[in-house]
């Protein structure tokens, strides 16, 4: 197969192709092996769903329901673009007996649409707005895994994981922030077998890279003010973009933006030698060297001394974090997420920011009790060994695989010389 997201190479019987991937599958969920012609993107998204704990003969369920989703979907980024999407997308899914749906980043559907038969059918495995399709809740499938990988991505019968999913064919691709480049959802169509040709695939392309042009359009007026967006969540170095321009900073610039970003009334010299360095012998010298490194970067009479302070406002990625969780949105704060504050830093202040920012995310989780939410949690690298997550996890969702990786970090913790 010359496209690996492709569900059918060109010439493929697509009636073999669903026995042939119906005795693949049953061979994963029987013995985990995934022998051939399950494509990679499949095998993956596969592995991926039973980590997360997902059962082949699970089914989704709905999250959001009459007010709740009507308010969501209104404030959601992707409602100003629905009605192009529908305009592209709407009546060849009316026409060709198919749905069309549009997640958000979390797998959620938003917008469910099409042939009315159809969506009765689809009724029946809660392919309905408001129900959760991530990966982590129902496996494999379009939707989820267009937003798990960021590509676009068809999935054809049997490479659905539930099998109460496998008589179904879709294609997703995700749409992006045109600013940020974040995912935030996916448009899908579904249907029968006809939508495994690779024209499918293309068409839901082509209508998310629409929806990004016409986000972009309707995007308001940057500020007056300047304003940098720093990020360092799950880099070692941060990024700054400034200007138009994006600047990678180095580890130690990196540290002093982020804190200086903290504390934009600023920080005297002795204030930032404790924050950056562990060792109390070195000299002001050797600061005042890297600020004026810095400086240069930045660019001038964007860092100035007495104290130490940025002179143009910064909005960090850890800040947004902090700001959601300090709203009680967990979702939304928990998508902002996307790893330790320079997780490679151990300047103390930064180590501290690190640790409050992790704490209070994953205290926020674990009060929250969503399945989903620690799930995606407890399988990130920073989460694979968090015992009081994968606990919670194990109450909300209590799986063979949940158990037993449970199981797995409270036998380490009891074993001698564990801490």
């Amino acid at each position: 197969m010359t496209d690996s997201w492709l569900a059918l190479e060109p010439g493929a019987d697509p009636v073999e192709r669903a026995r042939t991937l119906r005795r693949a599958h049953e061979a994963f969920t029987e013995a985990g092996t995934v022998p051939q012609p399950v494509r990679p993107v499949v095998a993956e998204s596969w592995r991926r769903s039973v980590r997360a704990g997902v059962g082949p003969d699970g089914t989704a369920s709905v999250e959001l329901m009459d007010d709740d989703l009507g308010a969501y979907r209104a404030e959601h980024p992707l409602a100003p673009v629905m009605p192009l999407i529908r305009e592209l997308l709407g009546t060849f899914a009316a026409d060709g007996e198919h749905l069309l749906a549009v997640c958000d980043a979390h797998g959620r559907l938003l917008w469910v649409e099409g042939h009315p038969a159809t969506r009765r059918r689809a009724d029946r495995m809660n392919f309905v707005p408001g129900a959760r399709w991530s990966e982590s809740a129902v496996g494999t499938n379009a939707p989820g895994t267009a937003v798990a990988v960021g590509r676009p991505v068809q999935v054809f019968t049997a490479e659905h994981f539930i099998r109460r999913v496998q008589p179904w064919t879709c294609a997703a691709a995700p749409v992006h922030d045109p600013r940020t480049g974040r995912v935030l959802g996916a448009v899908d169509i579904t249907g029968g077998d006809g939508l495994a040709h690779p024209h499918s695939l293309g068409f839901v392309r082509a209508v998310a890279r629409a929806a990004e042009s016409q986000l972009a359009l309707l995007a308001p007026e940057p500020p007056a003010a300047e304003v940098a967006e720093l990020t360092a969540l799950g880099r070692d170095e941060a990024l700054l973009a400034l200007e138009g321009r994006r600047v990678r900073l180095s580890r130690r610039h990196s540290e002093i933006v982020v804190l200086l970003a903290h504390h934009p009334e600023g920080l005297t010299g002795d204030e930032l030698l404790c924050a950056l360095y562990e060792d109390e012998a070195v000299p002001p010298v050797t600061l005042r060297a890297e600020l004026a490194r810095l400086r240069a970067v930045l660019g001038p009479a964007r860092l100035v001394s007495r104290p130490y302070r940025l002179t143009m406002p910064v909005e960090s990625d850890a800040t947004v974090v902090e700001r959601r969780l300090r709203a009680g949105a967990v979702t939304a704060a928990a998508s902002a997420y996307a790893g330790p504050l320079l997780p490679g830093s151990r300047a103390p202040a930064v180590e501290r920011l690190r640790r409050r920012l992790a704490d209070g995310l994953r205290a926020a989780l674990i009060a929250c009790a969503d399945p989903d939410l620690l799930a995606d949690w407890a399988h990130a690298p920073w989460g694979e060994d968090d015992l009081d997550v994968w606990r919670a996890l194990a109450a909300v969702r209590p799986t063979a695989a949940t158990r037993s990786r449970l199981a797995a970090l409270e036998s380490e913790l009891a074993a001698p010389g564990a801490w």
